[in-house]
C-alpha cells in the first residue's frame, strides 16, 4: 500500500522491467498517460524517484485543494492521486518507485532502454517523459536545518499532524499563504513570517489571510530555532525589534530549486530547460514523447488539466506508432464493457 491507501504493483529492486510504454514520472500526467495507454491495450511501467506515486502533488501539497481539474470544484491533492491510481489499476501497470532514470539508449529494432541508477534496465517500445520540472530541492534557512524532521518541514503532509500546535509559516508565495489558510481551525495558532512587505501570492488569497485571524509579520525573518530535541520556539527579527514565538512546527515554504538531472543529457531538443514537442507531444527522438510541465510548445498553459490532455495525445500517438494502421482516435470509453476494467 502507498500512503494514500491505494495498492500499486511494484517491481523489486534489481528486477529488469519491460513494457510497451515506459512512463518517466508517476505524477498526475504520468498516471493518466499509463491509463490512456491501457485503453489502447498497451502495457506500461512507471518510473519515479519518489517512493510513492503522485509526483509533487503527493510530496508537496497532498492536503491542499486543487481547483483547476475538470469535474472537481475542489479536490485534495491526496484524493486526486488516489483516484488516478485507482483509475489506472485495471490496466495493471508496474511501478518502479524510489528509482531514478539516469540514461535513455536506443536499441536495434527501435526499442529504448532506460537504465536506472542501480544499473537495472527498463525496456520499452515507446517512452513518455512526464517528469515535471525535475528533481526539486527545497530552499531553506540555515537556522531551520538543525530541526528538519524535528518540527521543521517544507510542506504539510497531513493537516491533522498540526492539531493544537503553534505553527509558523515562513514565506510569501502561494504555498505559504495557502498552508496558513489551510491550518486555520486545526492549529492552535498560525503565524506567517515574510521578509518583504508585499506577498507574491495571489491577491485574493492574501486578502483572505489578513481577514482570517492569522498573525502576519512582514519585513522580518526567522533567525533561530530552539527546543530540547524537538522544536519549541523560534526567534524573529523585524525591522525595529526581535522577539520569540512559541512554535512546535515551522513550515518553510520558501520555494524549490529544480534540476532536470540526467534527462538533460538524453539528446532531447530543449529550450530553457524544457523539452520541445510538436502537436503530438513528440520530441526529436523517435517514439519518445514529453508531457506536463517538462515540455514546451507555443501557447502552453502550465495546468494539471492541460497535462491530462497532453497525456491522452501522447498515449494515442504512441499507440499508432507501435501499431501502424491503427486509428488515432480510441474507442469511446462509454463503449468499453465494465468487465474490461475489473
Amino acid at each position: 500500500m502507498d500512503e494514500a491507501g491505494v495498492r500499486v504493483k511494484t517491481i523489486e529492486t534489481g528486477a529488469e522491467a519491460g513494457a510497451d510504454v515506459a512512463v518517466i514520472g508517476a505524477g498526475p500526467a504520468g498516471l493518466y498517460a499509463a491509463c490512456c495507454a491501457g485503453f489502447r491495450g498497451l502495457s506500461s511501467v512507471l518510473v519515479d524517484a519518489l517512493p510513492e506515486p503522485g509526483g509533487q502533488v503527493a510530496a508537496l501539497y497532498p492536503e491542499k485543494r486543487i481547483h483547476d481539474v475538470a469535474g472537481h470544484p475542489a479536490v485534495r491533492g491526496r484524493e486526486l492521486i488516489d483516484r488516478l491510481v485507482t483509475q489506472v489499476e485495471p490496466f495493471h501497470p508496474r511501478f518502479l518507485l524510489g528509482r531514478t532514470a539516469v540514461s535513455l539508449e536506443a536499441e536495434e529494432g527501435g526499442s529504448w532502454v532506460i537504465r536506472l541508477e542501480d544499473g537495472v534496465p527498463v525496456r520499452a517500445r515507446a517512452v513518455v517523459i512526464a517528469a515535471g520540472l525535475g528533481r526539486a530541492v527545497p530552499r531553506t534557512l540555515p537556522c531551520l536545518r538543525p530541526y528538519h524532521g524535528r518540527g521543521v518541514a517544507h510542506h504539510v503532509r497531513r493537516l491533522e499532524d498540526h492539531r493544537d500546535r503553534d505553527v509558523v509559516v515562513v514565506g510569501g508565495g502561494d504555498s505559504a499563504v495557502d498552508w496558513a489558510l489551510a491550518l486555520i481551525g486545526v492549529a492552535r495558532s498560525v503565524t506567517v513570517v515574510h521578509r518583504r512587505a508585499a506577498f507574491r501570492a495571489h491577491e485574493h488569497s492574501v486578502k483572505r489571510m489578513y481577514a482570517s485571524g492569522v498573525r502576519v509579520v512582514t519585513e522580518a525573518q526567522v533567525t533561530a530555532c530552539h527546543g530540547d530535541g524537538f522544536l519549541e520556539e523560534v526567534r524573529v527579527r523585524a525591522a525595529d525589534r526581535e522577539f520569540a514565538l512559541s512554535a512546535q512546527a515551522v513550515v518553510g515554504a520558501l520555494g524549490f530549486i529544480t534540476n532536470l538531472g540526467p534527462i538533460a543529457e538524453w539528446g532531447l531538443r530543449m529550450s530553457n530547460r524544457l523539452v520541445l514537442v510538436d502537436g503530438a507531444m513528440r520530441t526529436n527522438l523517435p517514439r519518445v514523447h514529453a508531457i506536463g510541465d517538462i515540455c514546451h510548445y507555443e501557447g502552453r498553459v502550465p495546468l494539471i488539466s492541460v497535462s491530462f490532455g497532453e497525456a491522452a495525445t501522447a498515449a494515442n500517438h504512441a499507440a499508432v506508432a507501435l501499431r501502424p494502421g491503427a486509428r488515432l482516435a480510441p474507442e469511446h470509453s462509454t463503449d468499453i464493457d465494465d468487465t474490461f476494467l475489473s
